[in-house]
């Protein structure tokens, strides 16, 4: 969601995969005056150890990322900041190795089911934190997606500041970013010291994105800069807003010029040439571990290479049987009044690229002013919502909104991404949409990215995972906060395929959840459309062939970045601005992006064998509330809890 949903752990404080501890109060010294709240009351037949452990892992949460905790609307934290040094890093790991210890020193014979649940997600973040921990993450805090440059200026947009306290607290914030960026510095140079830094050429575009924000303009008058968006409101001679002026002039603007002196002068002739993360100071265990830790499952880059060899040519065949569906007007010189499915490799690879190089060049599918771009994707959102109650037995409360991704950080994101809001924080969430290079922004690759960024994606995962102590009995706020990326982008892929099923005319799917030939497309109508989400399917299945390319140490040696490129360019519609950034995420993320087609792809067969053995009793809504009211799961865990409903349903064998 390290974005978007890509870096979800970062945006947005899913810190249950940054665990920090309890000792006293738990988190940093600065912060132990801050009252600690009342426990929380033991629902009857829990375990009141375990609870008592989960509010302390909770509280730690809190205290150790501070943004976090006001993007919730806990305001207890407001005026501080996460704590970038080493020796907050030490602490957490110490405190988090003995919080593990005493949850495996509990006694679990009179755990109920909830509490076993609980009680193994707690030990599988906490140990997978742990495990990672030796990789040292924080010392490669920037990469061509993200980083402090990119973050910080949209804080403001993310927590609710509704009153004068708010607005004063987060003035005080900002005192306090420009010594946090000077941690990540210091942390960058420890990084150096060990070997540990990323490629250079993904952080070839970052001393941009690091400049945009140390403009001199900001000093002469820092309202200009995007930190004072907040206080905009407020007349020039409020207190809270003369405090965030001077904290930007003089505090945020001279670390964001460090920050760009050091990456300019000394970070990026320090990064290495090599693309591999296996190749880097870590190993190829690294990576293996990344795998591990992003899909959630024991599978080897060997495999998940195959895992996407496989995917690619099943999607391949799709999307030439979609073509043949089109207005094209070249599709008859190439066809010759045959099947698509039974042109000569050659053949079909030839009109493939030519279709590709038409959807790449003609005007009609692409927009030519913002205003247009974005309320497009809003109709797109309207379209969707009335078909979502008959797919879903629980829908979110919280609302969400669509906006543009600020001009700042446009040239090096992706087209678009997910920005979680919380009901309790009085934040709605955002489906962020990239403006930027319109003529790289197709119309036909809308609606799948539409359902994939706001609903029923992330916005219906994410905001029903922070809703859940509404939603379900006995539910420790614990559960709230957990984000596992083979669920969470699982998840919204597979929504993808939903919009088959919504519309007037929705598709019929076989047993395997593919189309039955000839069936209506549902959204997906305008076989353009449906090619746009073939082809958004088809980037998933690339990032396993991708990715492990690039990382994994295969027998065949390591991809270039060029090489990762053409790959994506010969197999997909995107243009060539789009997968640059994708291909420069791969390389700067590695694993991440294979969580994506993995998480689908386990969620697609659990599905289809409910409707095996419960036939037609089978009902999606039902189905889709197992997947999503447990919130965001392992995939194994996820298994065996839809197995479990499966039984109560009637499928026992």
């Amino acid at each position: 969601m390290r974005t978007m949903l890509a870096r979800i752990a970062a945006v947005v404080g899913f810190s249950a995969l940054a665990p920090a501890a309890w000792g006293g109060p738990p988190g940093p010294p600065e912060l132990a005056h801050v009252a600690a709240p009342a426990p929380t009351p033991v629902p009857a037949g829990r375990s009141a150890a375990l609870y008592a452990l989960l509010d302390e892992h909770v509280e730690s949460i809190k205290r150790e990322s501070p943004e976090s905790a006001s993007r919730r609307g806990d305001h207890r934290f407001d005026r501080f900041v996460r704590d970038e040094s080493p020796a907050a890093y030490e602490r957490r790991l110490s405190q988090a190795r003995d919080r593990l210890a005493r949850l495996r020193g509990l006694d679990r014979a009179g755990f109920s089911e909830a509490d076993h649940l609980d009680a193994d997600l707690l030990d599988y973040s906490l140990s997978r934190w742990i495990e990672g921990a030796a990789l040292h993450d924080e010392q490669t805090p920037i990469d061509s997606l993200s980083g402090p440059h990119v973050w910080l200026p949209q804080l403001g947009d993310q927590i609710p500041l509704r009153t004068d306290a708010h607005l004063a607290d987060f003035a005080e914030r900002l005192s306090k970013m420009g010594p946090q960026i000077d941690q990540q510095i210091a942390q960058m140079r420890l990084g150096m010291m060990a070997g540990r830094v990323p490629p250079r050429v993904v952080l070839s575009r970052t001393l941009d994105g690091v400049l945009a924000q140390a403009r001199p303009e900001y000093r002469a008058d820092p309202a200009a800069s995007p930190f004072y968006r907040p206080f905009l409101r407020l007349p020039k001679d409020h207190t809270a807003a003369a405090r965030a002026r001077e904290a930007i002039a003089g505090g945020i603007v001279p670390a964001f010029e460090r920050l760009a002196a050091f990456v300019r002068d000394e970070y990026l002739p320090a990064c290495r040439e090599a693309l591999s993360y296996s190749r880097g100071v870590d190993g190829p265990a690294a990576y293996a571990f990344k795998l591990r830790q992003e899909t959630t499952l024991p599978l080897s880059a060997e495999e998940i290479h195959a895992i996407g060899r496989r995917e690619v040519a099943r999607i391949r065949a799709e999307m030439l049987a979609c073509i043949a569906l089109t207005d094209w007007a070249d599709k008859e010189s190439h066809l010759k009044g045959r099947d698509a499915a039974s042109l000569p490799e050659g053949e079909s690879r030839a009109m493939f690229l030519a279709f590709l190089k038409f959807l790449r060049t003609d005007r009609r599918f692409y927009h030519t002013s913002t205003e247009a771009l974005l309320a497009h994707y809003r109709d797109i959102c309207k379209r969707i919502d009335p078909e979502l109650p008959r797919l879903f037995g629980t829908l979110p409360r919280n609302t969400y909104g669509v906006r543009e991704i600020p001009r700042f950080a446009a040239p090096a994101s992706p087209a678009a991404y997910y920005y979680p809001g919380s009901g309790k924080g009085g934040q709605p969430g955002y489906f962020m949409v990239n403006t930027f290079a319109l003529d790289q922004r197709p119309i036909y690759g809308m609606i799948s990215l539409t359902i994939h960024e706001a609903v029923p994606g992330h916005h219906f995962q994410i905001s029903l995972a922070d809703e859940l102590r509404t939603t379900g009995a006995g539910v420790h706020e614990f559960r709230e906060w957990l984000g596992f990326t083979a669920f969470v982008e699982g998840w919204a892929l597979y929504s993808e395929r939903l919009g088959l099923e919504m519309g007037p005319s929705p598709a019929r799917l076989d047993a395997d959840l593919n189309l039955e030939p000839g069936s209506p497309l549902g959204l997906y109508a305008d076989p353009y459309d449906n090619f746009g989400r073939l082809s958004d399917e088809m980037w998933r299945a690339c990032r396993l062939v991708v990715d492990t390319g690039l990382h994994g140490a295969l027998p065949t040696g390591d991809w270039s970045r060029r090489q990762a490129i053409d790959f994506m360019l010969d197999n997909t519609a995107g243009t060539e601005v789009d997968l640059v950034s994708e291909v420069d995420r791969y390389i700067s993320w590695p694993g991440q992006a294979c969580a994506y087609k993995i998480g689908e792809l386990k969620i697609r067969e659990l599905r289809r064998r409910a409707q095996e053995r419960l036939g037609d009793r089978f009902d999606p809504r039902a189905f889709h509330d197992a997947v999503l009211l447990g919130g965001a799961l392992p995939l194994p865990v996820l298994e065996k809890r839809v197995e479990r409903w499966v039984e109560r349903t009637g499928g026992g064998k």
